[in-house]
């Protein structure tokens, strides 16, 4: 996990959106894990913080998560 993006003033969110991504053998990759999409997945116009998180099994497998809070 690692952090993205964080804005400042006041943390607290009333919503929460999350985008996914896999891909295969770095050939074939299927979602959305955009900032854009995760915002839109949560109903979210105004983003306070992003978090990442990308999960990699030797190169064959892998899995990117964006999560965003906001407003």
């Amino acid at each position: 996990k690692a952090p993205v993006a964080a804005g400042n003033g006041d943390m607290s969110y009333s919503k929460t959106g999350v985008a996914e991504a896999t891909s295969i053998l770095g050939l074939v990759a299927t979602g959305d894990c955009s900032i854009k999409a995760a915002a839109a997945n949560g109903g979210i116009s105004q983003i306070k913080y992003v978090d990442y998180d990308a999960k990699n099994i030797l190169g064959i497998y892998g899995k990117y998560t964006t999560t965003v809070y906001g407003d």
